[in-house]
């Protein structure tokens, strides 16, 4: 994330931040070959947070993405939540990203929770389960 936008619009979470009681967490294993992760935090009864979305690079295109957002998805529903959103960068290194959650009906929507509406290096995009 670092590489394409500065540290202070770069919104990952560390080990640290994947071991709260709020955040979910799975990760996608091929053997001993790690394929992607992502998180789910739980920012109220109604509303999740999808967090920490990564495919491995040798594992990109093959689907590991919309594996992981349908179980968060899942997840999500499950838990009662009526809401997902999500913040990503702006830079062209996350288009593939934007393209996966403009496919599962993400739209844009101003910064939720503690994030900030102007900054010029995160877009935020939610939808309703």
């Amino acid at each position: 994330m670092l590489a394409n936008s500065p540290p202070d619009s770069c919104h990952f979470l560390d080990l640290s931040g994947l071991q709260t009681p709020d955040i979910s967490f799975w990760s996608a294993w091929d053997q001993e070959a790690l394929l992607g992760i992502g998180a789910l935090k739980q920012l109220d009864a109604a509303h999740g947070e999808l967090k920490s979305m990564r495919t491995a690079p040798a594992h990109l295109g093959k689907g590991i993405g919309a594996a992981i957002l349908d179980h968060i998805l899942t997840t999500a529903r499950t838990r009662g939540l009526r809401r997902l959103s999500l913040e990503t960068g702006t830079a062209p290194a996350f288009e593939p990203a934007l393209r996966l959650y403009t496919r599962y009906g993400f739209a844009p929507c101003a910064a939720f929770a503690d994030y900030r509406d102007d900054d010029p290096h995160s877009r935020f995009l939610t939808r309703r389960l």
